[in-house]
């Protein structure tokens, strides 16, 4: 199946491999490298995919729990209804109570992940205590953005770890990346520039992170800048690293048979950084906007 996005599908010719390493065998002084020059690295198998298909199960146990998810959860096929509202009126609390989960915090929060992201910094490294979780049912996708305006302010090197929890088909909608993105100094220029000491509200982090990228369509914007979209099929157990400065965001979910597909972000950062913000750390962390979990798009119903 041809892959899509924001409705239009991709040519062949602009579609493209992400540049990996097994992850068994990763020298990290490479993939420091590659994450320096491309922006990014997908390392192969690198995670224990016991313990990441866990945390899937665990996730969707709670979304079947309110009816978004048939049984049995672990397959992650939206059912088109919700009772999550009617359940738990607190979004905020509930999607809090299912990042934080035993399984889920195992691979975000685990030694593997945290000496992974370490060994590729070159320094110990720390992961914010605000995950991402991300249940994307058919239908739906994330717009390409950058994310150093989000989590600038504090700490200027962060790092996303991406990770696929389950075996992620195109079809799915996983993680796509603008090859060569790492170098547009003219979108990145003027997101480095500004003062997010100075001023980190919800609205200057969005606008700086989507307008200049969103003014036109994904297809458009490659075509414009002769680059191509870069992605692949992934299996629990993979990790993608990636800096601030690397666009993304995801192909369209375009599953024929309601597969939800289930992907986490956490962010990683110089343990030697100040890690004060309380948008990113602490046990009840705000989040860019103030709301913590409950404004983020995984704090709603799948299907709404």
């Amino acid at each position: 199946m041809q892959p899509h996005i924001q409705n239009h599908e991709i040519p062949p010719e602009k579609f493209g491999p992400l540049v990996e390493v097994a992850g068994a065998n990763a020298v990290f002084e490479i993939v420091h490298q590659y994450v320096n020059d491309y922006g990014y690295c997908l390392l192969r198998g690198i995670l224990d995919r016991t313990a990441v298909l866990a945390a899937r199960s665990e996730v969707f146990q709670r979304l079947a729990d309110v009816d978004e998810i048939q049984s049995p959860a672990e397959d992650g096929v939206a059912t088109g209804r919700s009772s999550r509202r009617d359940q738990y009126p607190d979004v905020n609390a509930f999607w809090k109570d299912v990042s934080n989960g035993t399984a889920v915090r195992q691979v975000t929060h685990g030694d593997q992940l945290r000496k992974i992201i370490t060994s590729i910094l070159l320094e110990p490294a720390r992961a914010h205590d605000l995950i991402y979780l991300r249940p994307t049912p058919p239908g739906k996708s994330t717009r390409m953005h950058y994310d150093y305006p989000f989590f600038a302010g504090r700490s200027l090197r962060i790092h996303t770890a991406w990770i696929p929890f389950g075996d992620i088909r195109i079809e799915h909608g996983p993680l796509v990346i603008v090859e060569g993105s790492n170098g547009f100094s003219d979108l990145i220029d003027p997101i480095r520039s500004h003062d997010y000491s100075a001023d980190r509200s919800n609205a200057a982090v969005q606008k700086a992170a989507y307008d200049a990228i969103n003014q036109t369509d994904p297809m458009t914007l490659i075509q414009q800048r002769n680059t191509r979209l870069l992605s692949t099929e992934f299996r629990a157990g993979d990790l993608v690293v990636f800096n601030g400065f690397t666009m993304h965001g995801s192909l369209d979910n375009i599953s024929p048979n309601g597969q939800v597909r289930l992907s986490c972000d956490v962010r990683f950062q110089p343990a030697a950084d100040p890690a004060d913000d309380e948008r990113y750390f602490g046990t009840d962390p705000l989040g860019s906007n103030g709301g913590g979990y409950g404004d983020m798009r995984a704090a709603k119903p799948l299907m709404e």
